[in-house]
């Protein structure tokens, strides 16, 4: 029996002398699954363990991660292109982009976006720890981790990071997110989320996103469109209006919830609330964005605008394809659009390219000048910017003609001849610019001079450039002036005399501030005031000839000079103005890699006299369109 109690004894002291593990686990003394389940304190700790790593692991990346250079999209504007009337005409650029101040940002706005993303923004530390633990568990599913965001975090994300939904970007959001807020003030976050995010119809940014959907600037927003365009937030592609029954369902469902929201989180009075009960339905499409807008002219528009922007300023056009800049132009989009209108209407009526061979490869163009300070109102440089490349409007390469006499006759009286005088044929200079005595004024050129004349027609306001050469055809319009041009020199005659070189942009600028060099251009005396009333005659006789009662339908005076059928510079031209705008057509024809202008005998048929008869019918036709409209001319 002692035998047997020592034996047990030492089993007990061999038991006792076990080492312990640092964890029970697998725990002792336990059976089946309960040997498997972690204990209260195995929990807790294993808890403590796991958020201190985690803590770890976020201070470490809060320590080495700073808040790193835009990305380069978030940055890139677009140009934006205004009419004279300040509306916007085109925005061009890989992003379309217009970044503004918040206090150009309506209240209405703020208040819908902060209500319907972020109803803690002013008070946040400007991440969502819920959100982050969402994109957690959705990575353990194996589910996208975008989860719930700040608009801070939101803002960092557009502003630099990638568009990706990983965890490990979603861990530089919320760390980079954090530091931007202790950095930045509230409205500098806001102004920069609402300058970045995407609306849908290429829109970035609330600016461009109140144009592409409502056509005015992101100021003049009221709370209802407001509401709307913060709806565009949660995904345009489900949620813009215009685009399926569907979605416009959507949209006005968030469009409400959005208005009653801001009223539940104290952004707006129910009573305000209450105002608004029509869904703000936006524009069905928006050609903002496109250079074919505007009966296809945009791009010819944007075309002369920069060049002379290029001109006046310095900027070259690396400087305009970085983008931001903000270009008031002078075209007038009612004029540009019958213009364009009279053109295209006047060459589908007379041409016929599928039946007659002399109808293919005829080109138009045309341009519009205020007779007062030059500046430039509309122009047709051909059938489609984005096809048809060339401006027509602003080339030079066309003879003048006929249309360029005036100049010669100018200068003739310009020193000392008179009127009256009699030429070959017995034909004053006169009566021969409207019937077209080519014999006379080859003689009146010699007699003065060439090179007197293209003294005059450069001051009255052709280029030096598009002058040619001084030989015996010299006065009878073998120089080459753009549609732009011929209209800015004829406008030289209605002013009695008073030269404005054409402008076509009255300011641009960039982050709000200025570019210098586009003082409108000063007003010279080109011609004595004698003279031009002289000339103003002759091409009164000669609009009345050429338009019989359409001078006297227009309710004003009007002059115009044309090519006649004497003319064989395969090209036709008809310049005239009223008191208030000069504009000049021309018609050529051209052959595909043939650089020489082809023949315009047969063009539109036997009556269109070798195309001067098309000239005259789209002049008329713009005249007719716009100045004989309700409140032309005021």
């Amino acid at each position: 029996m002692r035998t047997h109690a020592r034996h047990e004894g030492a089993q007990k002291a061999t038991v006792r002398r076990r080492p312990r593990r640092p964890i029970d686990y697998p725990r002792r003394g336990r059976r089946g699954v309960r040997r498997w389940l972690p204990s209260w304190r195995q929990w807790l700790g294993g808890s403590l363990l796991g958020f201190g790593a985690i803590a770890g692991l976020l201070g470490y990346v809060y320590v080495t991660v700073d808040i790193p250079d835009e990305n380069a999209a978030a940055g890139r504007e677009a140009n934006v292109y205004f009419w004279a009337d300040g509306t916007q005409m085109v925005s061009i650029g890989a992003v379309n982009r217009q970044n503004v101040p918040l206090d150009d940002i309506p209240e209405s706005v703020r208040n819908a976006v902060i209500a319907a993303e972020n109803a803690s923004f002013y008070s946040d530390s400007g991440v969502d720890p819920q959100g982050l633990g969402r994109a957690v568990l959705n990575m353990v599913k194996g589910q996208e981790t975008q989860g719930g965001s700040t608009i801070t975090q939101q803002y960092v994300k557009n502003t630099y990071l990638s568009q990706d939904q990983t965890m490990t970007r979603k861990v530089r959001e919320f760390v980079i997110s954090l530091k931007v807020d202790q950095r930045k003030s509230k409205d500098e976050i806001l102004q920069g989320y609402l300058n970045s995010s995407w609306f849908g119809r290429g829109a970035n940014g609330v600016e461009a996103a109140a144009h592409a959907y409502y056509g005015i600037p992101a100021r003049q927003l009221n709370a209802s469109q407001s509401a709307l365009l913060a709806a565009l937030l949660k995904g345009a592609e489900l949620y813009d209006p215009s685009a399926n029954p569907a979605n416009h369902r959507r949209a006005e469902a968030r469009w409400a919830w959005i208005l009653d929201r801001q009223v539940a989180v104290g952004r707006m009075s129910a009573a305000e609330r209450a105002r608004y009960k029509e869904f703000p339905e936006p524009l069905k499409e928006s050609r903002s964005t496109s250079l074919s807008g505007d009966y296809g002219q945009t791009g010819y528009l944007v075309d002369v605008a920069d060049k002379y922007v290029r001109q006046r300023t310095g900027l070259t056009a690396k400087d305009l394809a970085q983008g931001g800049y903000r270009i008031h132009t002078t075209f007038d989009k009612r004029r540009v659009h019958q213009l364009a209108r009279a053109a295209r209407g006047v060459l589908d009526r007379r041409l016929e390219p599928r039946e007659r061979a002399e109808d293919k490869g005829v080109q138009v163009g045309a341009a519009s000048v205020r007779t007062q300070d030059g500046a430039v109102l509309a122009l047709y440089g051909g059938a489609d910017a984005t096809r048809h490349f060339s401006n027509n409007a602003d080339t030079s390469g066309v003879p003048a003609g006929s249309a360029f006499k005036p100049f010669v006759l100018a200068a003739a009286l310009q020193d000392g001849l008179r009127a009256d005088r009699k030429g070959p044929g017995g034909m004053t200079p006169g009566e021969a610019l409207v019937e077209g005595g080519n014999a006379t004024y080859r003689e009146l050129g010699e007699e003065v001079g060439h090179r007197r004349v293209r003294q005059v027609a450069v001051d009255a306001g052709m280029l030096g450039r598009s002058m040619a050469r001084p030989d015996a055809s010299f006065p009878l319009g073998t120089s080459t002036p753009s549609a732009v041009r011929l209209a800015s020199a004829y406008g030289t005659f209605a002013r009695g005399g008073l030269q404005h070189d054409p402008y076509s942009v009255t300011s641009v600028t960039k982050d709000g501030e200025a570019v210098g060099g586009l003082e409108p251009p000063r007003t010279r005396r080109a011609l004595d005031p004698g003279v031009a009333g002289q000339v103003d005659a002759v091409l009164r006789d000669a609009a009345e000839d050429s338009l019989g009662r359409v001078a006297s339908r227009s309710g004003q005076p009007v002059a115009a000079g044309r090519t006649t059928d004497q003319d064989r510079f395969r090209s036709a031209w008809f310049a005239g103005y009223t008191p208030e705008v000069s504009t000049a057509v021309t018609l050529f024809r051209t052959r595909p890699r043939d650089p020489l202008l082809q023949p315009l005998s047969g063009v539109g048929g036997g009556k269109s006299r070798y195309g001067n008869a098309l000239t005259e019918r789209i002049w008329r036709d713009a005249l007719l369109g716009v100045d004989l409209a309700p409140g032309a001319g005021r």
